[in-house]
């Protein structure tokens, strides 16, 4: 097969593909990070949610976590697609969330329902924090980052309703 008219073949290094700035990285590393942190906090709020419909909020953490780990495992991917290297190891996670501790013990889940929804939107707050520099670099990552505040913002809404009453 011959090239059409007017085409060069690419070079070897002209499809190299393309890799991500250190801001970029940077960027994606904080979003990791935050939904590592969310996914922990959510299972730890799992484990120790105690009250008037726990079985209903235990099984809605549990949907939250799967979430947050599918999502951190996504941004994880694409950071090593543009030949970046994520750090989700624990001591990381720690030093780096922007997510605040979540208590020990037992809490009740009106307490669980506070605390959560808190920490969804703050991990949304992380992804758009950064989406506008992402999306000027790289659109199909920002197309990623889209997906993933849809997601945290209606589990917000949705945790939040069971303490609110009209």
């Amino acid at each position: 097969m011959t090239a059409s008219a007017g085409a060069s073949r690419r070079s070897d290094a002209e499809g190299a593909g393309f890799t991500a700035s250190p801001q970029l990285a940077q960027a994606l590393q904080q979003i990791l990070v935050d939904l590592v942190e969310l996914h922990l906090q959510g299972k730890q709020a799992h484990w120790n949610v105690v009250g008037h419909n726990f079985r209903d909020l235990h099984l809605q953490l549990d949907e939250i976590v799967d979430d947050a780990r599918e999502s951190a495992d996504t941004v994880a991917e694409r950071m090593r697609a543009l030949a970046a290297w994520p750090d989700g190891r624990s001591d990381t996670v720690t030093a780096t969330t922007t997510l605040p501790a979540f208590p020990e013990g037992e809490v009740s889940v009106s307490t669980v329902v506070d605390l959560v929804t808190a920490r969804l939107h703050a991990t949304a707050d992380t992804l758009r924090t950064h989406h506008d520099q992402v999306d000027s670099e790289d659109p199909s990552t920002a197309d990623l980052l889209h997906a993933i505040i849809d997601s945290l913002e209606k589990y917000a809404w949705m945790v939040s309703a069971e303490n609110r009453s009209v």
